[in-house]
């Protein structure tokens, strides 16, 4: 790939606000979006808003939550690339260019990820002119691969083992000893956080504005890197009783119990407590299955007609084949058992996100077939009640005192000393302080990028 002049893309406040972006810019990056794919105006599309400056999202259903709580969800698939990992992406790969750590010409981009990231690194390294290596590892799914290499950079897998991801975080450290590379280092790095804090949680807030009570009681989140989750930092100094749920594959249950087990809910579940993960917010981690929400997918992408039995519009259920993954799935799923477990009214709003669509997970669907042999809509209405309906209050530990926390600042020592992190920098992340310091730099950086940008 050839290495072009960075094409300085939008600060963190026109990414929340894209209604701030310069209308002639705005207007051309929204035809790129749908006529080129590859145009680096298409940085300034890195948004959660629609062309109409409305955030894009779906309030669930009640026939198909059985909660009354209302559960809004947040629509990744419309972002660059196909999910808002590209987000966290371009912050990280902005960071280093205004900070002169990453140069043009000189460096060559790691993304260590199990998926979505991977792709957003390739994506945005595409279009900001640098080579790039995604470290991930063997075990995911067909179609990432495809879409990583199809974005022009390189893989290099790793086993998938029950310690994949430390395998992967292993190779990209070994890899960044080179001087010519620059690692995006998701797990690690305040930009991720600072992305999903600042954009994504000021875009929830937005998205329940005249929906129930208009505040946010819950938000459920299945934290890979745990970026997504310090959104919920965001939501808790606008609605200080707001609950933030981490959930995880309850095949591999490392925040609850420190395990370390293979699951198909791919992009989650990371088998380790990552650097950026605020734990000082995590009120509930709660454990959904992995096979619970590939059959969800399932339902959702394939039994339209089994939603509209079970009183969904039609013309809704229709809407919906196409919005989700498996993550996403996991993540309603959580919601609607956090609902329940919350005793949540219809005033009140859970909120989550879609990362992604269903675009990456054909032959998820694919091998699920092959392990049932049977997938009528007979079978799917009996899924349909597993995975939504009768969801249950189970698997739900409550994280809101420190003595609890506390299991999880040791995961996170365990996890990060190996990595040449000191105790006494994991230490600091014990007081808010620290976070409010790497959210603050947002500020900063904005100027920084609209300086270089001219």
């Amino acid at each position: 790939m050839s290495h072009r002049k960075i094409p300085f893309g939008p600060t963190y406040e026109e990414m929340l606000h894209p209604e701030k972006i310069d209308p002639k810019i705005r207007e051309k990056a929204l035809k790129a979006k749908d006529e080129n794919e590859l145009d680096p105006i298409n940085l300034f599309n890195i948004n959660w808003k629609d062309a109409n400056n409305k955030v894009r999202k779906i309030v669930l259903p009640k026939a198909l939550t059985g909660v009354d709580a209302n559960i809004i969800v947040l629509l990744g698939k419309e972002f660059p690339s196909g999910s808002h990992k590209v987000g966290p992406a371009y912050s990280t790969l902005i960071e280093g260019c205004v900070d002169g750590t990453i140069l043009p010409g000189e460096h060559t981009i790691l993304g260590p990820s199990t998926g979505n990231f991977g792709i957003g690194v390739s994506y945005i390294c595409n279009l900001m002119g640098y080579k790039a290596v995604v470290i991930m590892p063997d075990n995911m799914s067909k179609e990432r691969y495809d879409r990583i290499q199809r974005y022009g950079a390189e893989l290099e897998l790793t086993p998938g083992t029950e310690s994949d991801v430390i395998l992967t975080l292993e190779k990209t450290h070994e890899m960044a000893k080179d001087p010519k590379n620059r690692a995006l280092a998701q797990f690690e790095l305040p930009s991720n956080y600072r992305f999903h804090r600042y954009v994504t949680g000021n875009s929830l807030i937005e998205a329940v504005e005249g929906i129930g009570n208009g505040r946010i009681a819950c938000f459920t989140s299945a934290p890979g890197s745990a970026g997504t989750i310090g959104a919920g930092d965001e939501l808790k100094k606008v609605f200080p009783e707001c609950k933030v749920v981490a959930l995880e594959p309850y095949e591999c249950a490392t925040l609850a119990f420190g395990g370390r087990g293979q699951h198909r809910i791919e992009g989650i579940g990371d088998k380790m407590c990552t650097l950026i993960h605020n734990v000082l917010n995590t009120d509930f981690v709660t454990l959904i299955k992995d096979d619970e929400c590939v059959k969800g997918l399932k339902v959702i992408h394939d039994g339209t007609d089994v939603l509209v039995k079970m009183g969904v519009e039609r013309e809704v259920a229709e809407s919906m084949k196409d919005l989700f993954g498996v993550s996403g799935i996991c993540n309603i799923q959580g919601a609607i058992k956090m609902a329940k477990y919350l005793r949540l009214g219809p005033d009140d709003n859970v909120v989550t996100i879609a990362t992604d669509s269903f675009d990456r997970y054909d032959s998820v669907l694919q091998d699920l077939e092959r392990r049932y042999l049977e997938t009528e809509d007979y079978v799917l209405e009996r899924w349909a009640k597993e995975v939504f309906l009768d969801v249950g209050e189970d698997y739900i530990y409550d994280f809101r005192k420190m003595e609890a926390k506390e299991r999880l600042f040791e995961q996170k020592e365990k996890d990060w000393l190996p990595f040449g992190y000191s105790k006494e920098y994991i230490d600091s992340m014990r007081n808010q302080e620290f976070w409010e310091n790497e959210y603050n730099k947002i500020f900063e950086y904005d100027k920084k990028i609209k300086e270089l940008r001219g």
